[in-house]
């Protein structure tokens, strides 16, 4: 499977089992991730989505101003629902340093795999976004990788916060390299590289 095809075939975040069912909105949101995953936000028009979702230009404005509208949508409640689920995994394995990390590596690890087209978007797409909204991503994307340092101090002695910062966004390079990841491994065998991988660095000592 080729990066394109991938990127394409998972192109929105994965919703857990019970939640509302996909309205023509998140169809059409679906289809425009995968396009700019594939293809690059400059690569794709309004009028590509609206042939790819076989929606008119007039109904495809109607739920979207346009492009920059859509990346907004793709990327605001993904960083939010990074923030709180690893929120919940931390608070649930509190007394627990190396029990919870391995649960936020899990959480992360599973995400990645779910939704290379979102991580290709947040990788190359950011910037494409005004101002606003940018920064509200930005800033829910540090407060998730405080969580990960916060966890690092507590399980390497003389850590100091910004050397976590390093160690966190080195983790985040393993795990968020599913877009480029090709299909001759299995899921559930790339699921486990990565969370040995991403825990192993980890967990080494920096200063052994």
């Amino acid at each position: 499977m080729t990066v394109e095809q991938q990127v394409t075939s998972a192109a929105t975040p994965t919703v857990p089992a019970g939640t509302r069912r996909r309205s023509r909105r998140d169809e059409i949101l679906e289809i425009a991730v995968g396009l700019f995953a594939a293809r690059g936000y400059h690569g794709v028009s309004m009028d590509d989505i609206g042939a790819a979702a076989g929606v008119t230009g007039p109904a495809l404005y109607h739920h979207f101003a346009g492009k920059e509208a859509m990346l907004a949508a793709a990327l605001i409640p993904v960083s939010e629902e990074l923030l709180a689920g690893g929120r919940s995994r931390v608070a649930e394995r509190a007394s627990d340093p190396r029990g919870a990390l391995e649960s936020l590596i899990d959480f992360h690890v599973e995400f990645a795999l779910a939704n290379p087209a979102v991580i290709a978007l947040h990788l190359n797409e950011l910037d494409r976004l005004p101002e606003e909204p940018r920064r509200q991503i930005r800033r829910l994307q540090r407060l998730y990788v405080e969580e990960w340092v916060s966890l690092l101090t507590a399980l390497h002695r003389g850590l100091s916060a910004g050397e976590a910062r390093v160690l966190a966004h080195a983790a985040f390079g393993l795990m968020n390299s599913t877009p480029f990841l090709g299909g001759e491994v299995d899921r559930q065998r790339r699921a486990a590289l990565l969370r040995a991988a991403t825990l192993a660095a980890l967990l080494v000592d920096p200063d052994s």
